[in-house]
């Protein structure tokens, strides 16, 4: 009988080759026996299984041989071989023996003792038992039920008669052992067995699909219910709620609970779950009323389950409702209960009540501890989550994965590396580093300290990545320094197989911000679209910001105009990417209309808006946003102090720029180079460099803003040696590397004194031949001074590195017109014109009554052309009056005499100053904005009607500021 068991049940747990037969190691080694095809083996049955012939005592005795696959009743068969073994009586058991091996698994299977039930089953096969149906049930049961599912499948296989009861027991052990799919597959076998089913194989079925979500399955076993009439079982009701519940089918669920004819608290708490997973909390208090309203006993999985749907949806005042129901019914005080309660007051915001109800707890388990941690650490109450974990840590309390991300996270809230680093070491200490959630919560918190070598030793120690840990390790690497790994992890993450998520593509995108890489950042847009994310709105605003300031503005309107839900962060974005391409018109539009959609400007819309203001000079509208900064009590911000600064020193507003500056009460680097440039803007030298010397002896170091704006006042005041020192200065004292701007500044610096053996010495000594910018700054200096050698040789460098633009080819003309070359200056317009180049037309603006006047050279366009050409004629003969000669060499035609006198009357600005005259309020600054260099006909024009009219005139040319007072100019006739 032994030989027949092994060979009917043991082969088929092994490979199909012949082997060595090796069952569980923890069964001691029997004696040698054979089996067909196999090599003898020693080590799967207990030492008191083997004692069919030898000694009484032996432990170790040889089984006989025997073969009895291929004969019917001869010795070797089965039949033949259960004959031997009766004639040595070694069958025939009664059921009351039968029936106590049942109860002996059954009970080895309730205390999941697999050696004992081992020992069991070896004194079965030792005594040569026969199993009955329920032996061989209770066979299956254990091994299922003490998780070795191989071998309760291989019993079941070897079972004469495999009933429904039979199939029940193993498809529970799968189902107890989370193996869905697996005890699916099995309850298709058994149909295909055409075994017919019952309420409790349905039930565990049911089970098994929640597990693996198979709804399809599901609705097939529904079927099978109804079918055979045990629709109305609550086991089978139960399993079928809970399904559909957890399939999101939830009106299935809700059919199938209210067709019942009872329900008993199960029932109800199974779909009361469904709604609370589902994260619907008004369905779970509909339905949990509905239950207080038919009586239904409310026990503590009722209670918890419902307090779990008031969590996930925030439902605070039910949540408290619940709490009294609690208190009520004495329910309060169960650990279960409570824990449910500091998860739904954690949850909810509410961390005082939480810890109430915490510390009446007589002994919180892991699960408590960890919801009132998470909790803490959830509503920014990282230091109290760091104090509780000690209180943990003396209970005695282990920790768990859960409770040392939230401690992670916590350092990471409050910036506290070193507390953050201890708890890493005793995430060592617990042996916790491989768990993926808390490696995860290691990586952000090194990525957020800048400790990019500590997170990626953490990353590359994992034993397996998921997208998050992906993401983490990306986030570190997207400012300015870093940024240049960024797009080499992100291909390596789709190397390896992830698929991006919405992090993801948010930090990539912020890397390519910091880059500049428009082109990479296209590459990301076609993966956001491929993987679905474009209508992502947190993904989408990441696109609008990189598009914005990667300068690539109609991307990012039509990323923008797809946006469902437009925040502060995506108008304010839209406003500063227009204000840096210069489009101020339109920056000041969609502030507009950001407010008629209800969202409010913060400080840094105002900034952006302030900097459009300074792009377009409009005073007016900076002068409105200043008055919203005041009421809104931003005017301590230093970002918007330093924009209002910039505003009204670009809008020609000295004295207010200066003013606001004094009132700031915090000043950093920026808000003094603000102030440095604005002077240097204005052609306020000594200030400028008073100011700067006011920066070093308050702490502030240059960059290289500062020193473009010193070395352009040294430029303009003609101070060759200290600008040459404070070149210098860069590299030697503050370890600056001058960028091609500074050395432009220094070329023009020696250029307009005059020293242009020295300025080609220079451009020679720093390599600075093949820039354009350093050509075009001796070029302008060359027309400056008439050297018109010099100046040939720089306009045939820019014609070669720029071909196509316009300024070589005009400053050229210009010097040749100065020098009566009208040839040569004929040449150049031909050549312009077989280039395609045409010249950028002069143009002036003024603001009057709220609007902006436009005007170009000899324009009559204007409404008011009249009224203005009359007030420059009267202005003409006063100023003829006032000793004023027409410098007509200015006048870069060749034309006559009285042609050039009224040429120059009529250029653009001039025109602007005549619309100001007639329509501005007598008194009031007059503030004109030229696109081009003011001529010097124009400027000594201006400087006599200052005097002459008593008014200030302030124009700002391409380069500076001139305010014109009293018959001069700020800038000293030196521009």
């Amino acid at each position: 009988m032994e030989s027949e068991f092994i060979t009917r049940s043991m082969p088929k747990l092994l490979p199909n080759s012949p082997t060595l037969l090796c069952l569980p190691t923890c069964w001691k080694q029997a004696a040698p026996f054979s089996l067909p095809g196999a090599q003898r083996s020693t080590s799967w049955l207990p030492s008191f299984c083997v004692k069919i012939r030898g000694s009484a005592t032996s432990t170790a005795t040889e089984v006989q041989p025997t073969r009895h696959f291929y004969a019917n009743r001869s010795p070797e068969s089965p039949e033949g071989c259960r004959e031997v073994l009766k004639r040595q009586g070694k069958i025939g058991f009664s059921k009351e023996r039968l029936k106590q091996y049942s109860a002996m698994l059954r009970e080895c299977a309730s205390k999941v003792a697999l050696n004992e039930g081992r020992a069991v089953h070896g004194n079965l096969i030792r005594n040569g038992v026969v199993p009955d149906s329920h032996l061989w049930v209770s066979l299956t049961s254990f091994y299922g039920k003490c998780g070795r599912l191989e071998f309760a499948r291989k019993v079941l296989d070897e079972t004469p008669e495999r009933d429904v009861v039979s199939w029940t027991a193993l498809i529970s052990g799968f189902v107890s052992e989370g193996c869905g799919d697996d005890a699916v597959a099995l309850y298709c076998v058994m149909r295909n067995e055409d075994v017919r089913p019952n309420e409790y194989v349905l039930a565990t079925t049911l089970k098994a699909c929640s597990l693996s979500l198979d709804v399809e399955l599901g609705r097939q076993v529904h079927a099978e219910a109804v079918k055979a009439g045990l629709l109305t079982d609550l086991f089978v009701a139960s399993g079928l709620v809970d399904l559909y519940a957890k399939c999101k089918e939830i009106e299935l669920a809700d059919s199938v609970f209210f067709s019942m004819p009872e329900r008993n608290e199960v029932l109800w708490n199974v779909l009361l779950n469904g709604y609370a997973q589902l994260g619907d909390g008004k369905a779970v208090l509909k339905l949990f009323s509905l239950m207080v309203e038919w009586e239904h006993k409310l026990n503590r999985f009722t209670l918890s389950t419902v307090l779990k749907g008031c969590a996930k949806s925030g439902h605070l005042k039910e949540g408290k409702l619940l709490h009294s129901v609690a208190i009520k019914t004495g329910q309060e005080v169960d650990e279960f209960v409570a824990s449910c309660l500091v998860d739904m007051y954690s949850k909810c915001g509410m961390t005082g009540y939480a810890l109430q109800v915490f510390k009446r707890i007589k002994d919180p388990d892991l699960v408590t501890w960890s919801a009132m941690i998470s909790g803490l650490d959830q509503q920014g109450c990282s230091h109290d989550a760091a104090e509780l974990y000690k209180a943990m840590v003396l209970a005695g309390v282990r920790p768990n994965q859960y409770i040392f991300s939230s401690l992670v996270s916590a350092a990471t809230s409050m910036g506290d590396l070193r507390f953050g680093k201890t708890i890493h070491a005793y995430i060592s200490k617990y042996e916790m580093e491989d768990d993926m959630l808390v490696s995860n919560a290691l990586i952000m918190m090194y990525m957020k300290h800048g400790q990019l070598q500590d997170g990626i030793q953490v990353f590359n120690s994992m034993p397996e990545q998921d997208t998050a840990s992906w993401s983490y390790l990306l986030s570190g690497f997207c400012d300015s320094n870093t940024c240049e790994e960024a797009p080499r992890i992100f291909y390596q993450m789709l190397v390896e197989g992830f698929n991006p998520n919405m992090y993801t593509f948010i930090d990539i995108l912020r890397s390519c911000s910091s880059l500049s890489d428009v082109h990479f950042g296209r590459q990301v847009h076609t993966h956001i679209i491929k993987n679905c994310n474009d209508s992502n709105d947190f993904v989408r605003t990441a696109l609008i910001d990189m598009y914005a300031k990667a300068r690539c503005i109609e991307d990012a309107v039509a990323v923008f105009n797809r946006l469902v839900d437009r925040d502060l962060f995506t108008w304010t974005t839209m406003i500063d990417g227009y204000a840096k391409t210069n489009q101020p018109e339109m920056a000041l539009k969609h502030f507009v209309d950001m407010q008629s959609e209800g969202v409010k400007p913060n400080e840094f819309t105002i900034a952006s808006c302030l900097n459009a203001c300074s792009h377009m000079a409009t005073l007016e509208g900076g002068q409105q946003l200043h008055s919203m900064v005041v009421k809104a009590g931003h005017t301590g911000d230093i970002i918007v102090a330093t924009a209002i600064t910039d505003m009204y020193g670009k809008c020609g507003c000295l004295e207010d720029a200066e003013a606001n500056f004094k009132d700031m009460v915090l000043r950093d680097a920026v808000s003094w180079n603000t102030i440095i440039a604005v002077y240097a803007y204005h052609s306020q030298g000594e200030n400028a460099l008073q100011a700067y010397r006011m920066m070093i002896e308050k702490g502030f170091l240059p960059d290289e803003a500062t020193f473009l704006s010193i070395l352009s006042v040294c430029s303009n005041m003609g101070l060759v040696e200290e600008g040459k020192k404070h070149f210098e200065s860069m590299s030697k004292v503050y370890g600056i590397t001058p960028s091609l701007e500074h050395y432009a500044c220094v070329v023009n610096i020696l250029s307009r004194a005059g020293q242009f053996d020295e300025v080609e010495a220079f451009i020679k000594e720093q390599k600075l031949s093949t820039h354009a910018l350093i050509w075009e700054t001796v070029l302008g200096a060359c027309k400056l001074h008439g050297n018109l050698d010099l100046g040939e040789t720089a306009a045939r460098k820019l014609f070669e590195l720029q071909p196509k633009e316009d300024s070589a080819y005009v400053f050229l003309s210009n010097i040749f017109a100065s020098k009566g070359r009208w040839d040569d200056v004929q040449k150049i317009r031909v050549l312009m014109s077989e280039e395609g180049i045409k010249k950028e037309p002069g143009c002036s603006w003024v603001g009057v009554d709220g609007q902006v006047h436009v005007f170009v050279s000899q324009d009559g366009s204007h409404p008011k052309t009249e009224q203005i050409y009359a007030k420059l004629q009267d202005l003409k003969q006063r100023l003829s009056f006032s000793g004023y000669i027409p410098k007509t060499e200015n006048v870069l035609h060749n034309i006559s005499s009285r042609e050039k006198i009224e040429h120059l009357w009529h250029h653009s600005e001039r025109l602007a100053l005549g619309l100001a005259l007639i329509s501005a309020s007598p008194g009031m600054p007059i503030r004109i904005f030229k696109n081009l260099r003011i001529c010097e006909d124009c400027h000594e024009v201006m400087k006599v009607i200052s005097y002459v009219t008593s008014r200030e005139i302030v124009i700002r040319d391409f380069k500076r500021f001139h305010h014109f007072k009293l018959g001069s100019c700020s800038c000293q006739d030196s521009w």
